[in-house]
């Protein structure tokens, strides 16, 4: 039961960064959408290329360091988990959710049925991914999981 709480708080975090990331506006998030969307909205003057690649480059790290430092506190202060195999066990378990949680409802139901997504003057370029866009995307992260859960126990047996 526990754990499935931390997996619910785990995803309310990541939909936390999501919103931290478009704080300003969907525009600050237009390195999530499609390279035919980012072109017009650079196109059009919504942004600059250089801009769009910063906020990119701010927010990807800051995410990763978030959500790492997380991941390894609740499974190695939370759970208290020091070995090995438990700790990549749990870890694949929270990555691999946090894979589908952001496939469906963040890209498929709050992305796609929200109007807050939607840019002017791009309007007429699809920006939601099609459920085999999803699939193929999460079925590549599922894989790269694999090894990113690794790292994950390797951090926690390292600090606990």
């Amino acid at each position: 039961m526990i754990i499935l709480i931390q997996m619910v708080l785990f995803c309310l975090l990541f939909t936390a960064m999501v919103m931290y990331a478009v704080r300003g506006g969907a525009i600050d998030g237009l390195y999530f959408y499609p390279k035919a969307v980012q072109e017009r909205a650079i196109d059009i003057g919504l942004i600059t290329k250089e801009t769009m690649q910063k906020k990119r480059k701010v927010f990807m790290t800051e995410f990763y360091i978030v959500m790492l430092t997380a991941l390894v506190l609740i499974i190695g202060l939370w759970n208290r988990v020091s070995d090995f195999k438990t700790a990549y066990l749990q870890a694949l378990l929270f990555l691999e959710v946090m894979n589908i949680y952001d496939g469906i409802v963040i890209d498929k139901i709050w992305v796609g049925h929200s109007r807050f997504w939607i840019l002017p003057g791009c309007e007429d370029i699809p920006y939601v991914q099609t459920w085999g866009q999803v699939l193929k995307k999460r079925s590549l992260l599922a894989m790269i999981w694999i090894a990113g859960a690794a790292i994950v126990a390797g951090i926690v047996v390292f600090l606990f």
